[in-house]
């Protein structure tokens, strides 16, 4: 008898105040889809709007794929080894560079949007990385094919959607002003996606499977 007059008096003190009624109705608010894209045009970060299929769409959505595709291959690496450490800096610089093509703009506005900062040295750090990372794989004798292990298969595919932003990215600039920067860091990093994945497929112990003509 008493623990149901405890349960009741338990059950009272859930009961919302005003500001609580008015905490939840706001949360309820808060959703994931603003519907504002249904017509087919979305919200760049300084405003304005674009077809979702302009070359700016187009070069940061593939640059948000390509960073998505690392996070695959992170999943099939040793979380604490030095690739992984490697390609989570790599995955921080294309939200950078991401958000920095999601933000447009001339001039000034162009200015306070760029985000891809202190590139020289970035760029220089991923040459020292494929240097570093040729030196300790067999010499190249012919083309090979996409294979090998979860890991190495899955950076040879994080090379071709950084190829294929690159790309959008060079339409882009033939429209609007881009940061060069952008262009020369995703060149380098398909060579180190590309140096990356035999690396690990040779510490892996799987062989790679070469092209053969005919």
């Amino acid at each position: 008898m008493n623990s149901g007059r405890k349960s009741g008096r338990q059950a009272r003190t859930l009961k919302l105040t005003p500001a609580g009624r008015q905490a939840a109705r706001g949360a309820q608010k808060s959703r994931l889809y603003t519907r504002t894209g249904d017509l087919g045009t979305t919200m760049l970060f300084g405003g304005g709007r674009l077809p979702k299929d302009h070359p700016r769409v187009e070069a940061y959505g593939t640059v948000d794929e390509l960073n998505s595709t690392l996070g695959v291959a992170l999943s099939f690496l040793p979380a604490r080894g030095a690739i992984a450490k490697t390609l989570s800096g790599v995955q921080n610089e294309l939200f950078n560079i991401g958000s920095e093509l999601a933000s447009g703009g001339e001039g000034k506005a162009a200015e306070k949007a760029r985000l891809f900062m202190d590139a020289e040295s970035k760029i220089t750090s991923l040459e020292a990385l494929i240097d570093e990372y040729d030196r300790k794989v067999p010499p190249l004798r012919t083309f090979i094919l996409p294979s090998g292990s979860q890991a190495g298969a899955m950076l040879h595919l994080s090379r071709t959607v950084c190829r294929r932003a690159e790309r959008q990215v060079v339409r882009l600039s033939h429209e609007e002003r881009v940061n060069p920067d952008i262009l020369r860091y995703l060149n380098r990093l398909s060579d180190l996606l590309f140096v990356l994945a035999r690396y690990v497929n040779n510490a892996a112990g799987k062989p790679e499977t070469e092209w053969r003509k005919g």
